[in-house]
């Protein structure tokens, strides 16, 4: 039985990559082969040469919304609101109309009765009042209501990850959603779907690899991190997902043929493991709180996995373990920190054959 410590490994702060490669594909592909043991140090641009027809890739279409509200909380006085310290609320899941429930972090208790008030670009302001707190949440999480919909608002940025210790840029509202993103939901980016390109995708069809997509909403069940040196104990935030009617056809005639499932990214792995019910890839929506680690899961659809580089100790870098082998991950993970691959979101990729 793994224990916390035992996804824990020692990385470079420098090698936190903090802008994306440009381009895209040019980010490195470190490539782990499950059944030799081998490790190949390639680019992600030479990813199809290590596809064909009997692939079907999956990918993650959600897309990033503008989730991270900076503002300060608002304090009564003599019959005014006055500005106080500053707050932040990463938004996760619109609950009703102007509902939401969100991360939130103060100077001060947050407590329900709370106000706040974000800037917005037309100078009204968004105004959020929060009806849930800390304490009747079992994820940390807090719930709040806005006087208008927060994304319409204008209020939010781009939520980039805390270890990119810098403000999100224009280069971002690009380089943080993958090309095909289109369903808009998520409070991270699917950041395995990153690398591609309209060259790697032409030249995928050119081979005759299948694409598929699911659309999982990234939010805290993806990264929340670990506490519990005991895995068992973790529990996954939920997270909502979406399997189309071609989709579900298209994977479940892929299996029936012997083909290959190929997840792109972690997120795309929940979604398919989570939706596999009586023998077949099921249609429609739903929700997940699934923890894959090791030795508490056995894959019944994905075959090979497309994958970033993840944090020490995150439930990420469990599932890959899960998937390919604790001691063959971390090795190949000691083995991309000493040739100096960039991690994290913005960094670079691994495929699991």
């Amino acid at each position: 039985m793994h224990l916390l410590e035992d996804f824990d490994f020692s990385l470079p702060e420098r090698l936190i990559a903090q802008r994306p490669a440009e381009p895209r594909d040019a980010s490195r592909l470190l490539v782990l082969d499950r059944a030799s043991g081998t490790i190949e140090h390639r680019f992600f641009r030479e990813l199809p040469g290590f596809l064909d027809s009997r692939d079907l890739l999956v990918a993650n279409n959600s897309r990033v919304l503008k989730a991270r509200l900076l503002g300060h909380r608002l304090r009564p006085e003599q019959g005014m609101w006055i500005p106080g310290g500053r707050v932040e609320f990463v938004l996760l899941e619109e609950l009703g109309p102007r509902r939401w429930e969100g991360l939130f972090h103060a100077s001060a208790k947050y407590v329900p009765g709370l106000r706040f008030e974000i800037p917005t670009p037309d100078g009204r302001g968004l105004r959020g009042e929060l009806v849930r707190g800390v304490k009747d949440s079992p994820h940390g999480t807090v719930i709040a209501e806005f006087d208008r919909d927060p994304i319409e608002s204008g209020a939010g940025e781009l939520p980039l990850p805390h270890y990119i210790q810098r403000s999100p840029e224009a280069l971002d509202e690009k380089s943080y959603q993958t090309l095909y993103a289109k369903v808009p939901g998520s409070a991270a980016a699917p950041t395995a779907g990153l690398h591609f390109t309209e060259a790697v995708l032409s030249e995928l069809r050119e081979r005759g690899v299948a694409w598929t997509e699911v659309t999982l909403n990234v939010g805290l069940g993806t990264f929340r991190p670990v506490k519990d040196p005991e895995l068992a104990k973790h529990k996954m935030h939920e997270e909502r997902y979406d399997v189309s009617p071609e989709t579900a056809a298209r994977v479940n005639a892929a299996k029936r043929a012997g083909n290959r499932i190929v997840a792109v990214g972690t997120t795309s792995v929940r979604t398919l493991e989570s939706a596999w019910r009586g023998g077949e890839l099921q249609a429609g929506p739903g929700r997940t709180s699934i923890f894959i680690r090791p030795g508490a899961h056995e894959f019944q659809v994905v075959d090979r996995l497309i994958t970033n580089f993840h944090l020490p100790k995150s439930t990420l870098l469990m599932l890959v373990s899960a998937f390919a082998g604790h001691e063959l991950v971390m090795r190949a993970y000691r083995e991309a920190v000493e040739r100096e691959y960039r991690f994290f979101s913005y960094g670079d990729a691994m495929l699991v054959l």
